[in-house]
């Protein structure tokens, strides 16, 4: 005979096992709660910052209009959505990123083995690595133009994390395991592939998740430079505030660019837990 559960046992568990889910939620509602009083309170006051603060509610209607009507500043003489601004630096960032992940991975697996080539090329990235990658936004806008300026700049600024978390992954390995596959007779090659690479893909995630939250930040400064930056979120937060002084769209856009960095971290973890599962790394 099956034991009857109670309600209050039925919602024990269903708050224990998804505890990190509801604070998640819990914290953003607060946020959200927080943020709509400290506007109400200065718009009641008559702060002269009030405008520079809107509430949530008007920045949520501004964040579900941009995606259907034409965005402010841009109508009547193109029809310019946010769907628009997301697909332009997602771009850039993209490939990036893509270009910085496909030199810095093989880079950092040969410098973190071998010596000879660390000691090369370890001055030379000591001295570029603590240049931040916004001291370089003129140059590459100026020498690349608006497509290739922005995405060199997303290029430096997740190059560097990939690249250190590469080296310390390979550095990290345990000589044992590599001393048994040499006395099990593998090759160089089947040391790379099948002891050093695997076990820097903890550490490669790492730098890519770092990689991507850099990568973000730098496109928004690289779109937001007025000479030659192009059309992208980063564009539109300094084009809305500074010239139209429509803050709830520089509010929104400003949140879709943390959503979409959110996801692109979660698709990368998502990516590292397949492939470790693959190597039979977990």
């Amino acid at each position: 005979m099956k034991r009857k559960t109670s309600p209050t046992a039925l919602l024990w568990d269903l708050v224990s096992g998804n505890w990190r889910i509801i604070l998640g939620i819990a914290s953003l509602v607060l946020f959200v709660v927080v943020w709509w009083l400290v506007s109400w309170q200065l718009e009641e006051a008559g702060a002269r910052i009030s405008p520079y603060i809107p509430g949530p509610g008007s920045v949520g209607e501004a964040l579900w209009s941009s995606f259907f009507e034409p965005l402010p500043g841009f109508s009547p003489i193109e029809d310019i959505t946010m769907g628009d601004l997301i697909i332009s630096s997602l771009i850039r960032v993209f490939w990036g990123f893509l270009i910085a992940l496909g030199i810095a991975f093989p880079l950092g697996i040969i410098m973190g083995r071998i010596g000879a080539a660390e000691a090369f090329g370890r001055p030379i990235v000591e001295m570029f690595r603590p240049i931040p990658p916004l001291a370089w936004v003129p140059i590459f806008l100026l020498v690349f133009g608006s497509f290739w300026g922005p995405t060199g700049i997303v290029f430096l600024g997740a190059f560097f994390p990939i690249l250190l978390n590469v080296m310390f992954g390979v550095k990290s390995v345990d000589p044992m395991l590599v001393d048994a596959a040499r006395t099990l007779g593998a090759k160089r090659g089947h040391i790379f592939t099948k002891v050093i690479i695997p076990s820097s893909v903890p550490y490669l995630m790492t730098g890519v998740t770092v990689g991507l939250g850099v990568a973000w930040m730098c496109i928004v400064a690289a779109e937001i430079t007025p000479l030659k930056g192009g059309v992208g979120l980063g564009y539109y937060i300094l084009y809305s505030a500074n010239f139209l002084g429509r803050y709830e769209y520089t509010y929104a856009t400003m949140i879709i660019i943390g959503i979409l960095s959110m996801l692109t971290t979660g698709v990368a973890a998502l990516i590292e837990r397949r492939v470790s599962k693959w190597m039979g790394l977990k």
